[in-house]
């Protein structure tokens, strides 16, 4: 991709972008999904059983040592 790059710029003279410009997200709704987010799991978590918070936990560790290096 670099080389091709390089190659139209050379023959066209002039600087192309490779990639476009970064969007920038409404603060407004980076806000509200935030602030619902932070409400999420503890809500969650207290509808939850003990046991059925023990079993999710223990599935999460298995899945995150499963690939680990041994």
């Amino acid at each position: 991709m670099k080389t091709a790059l390089r190659v139209v710029e050379a023959a066209t003279g002039e600087k192309l972008h490779p990639k476009p410009p970064k969007r920038r997200k409404n603060p407004h709704a980076v806000a509200l999904g935030r602030k619902g987010g932070l409400k999420g799991g503890v809500a969650r978590a207290e509808k939850l059983s003990p046991e059925k918070r023990r079993e999710i936990a223990r599935l999460a560790a298995l899945a995150r040592w499963q690939n680990q290096p041994q």
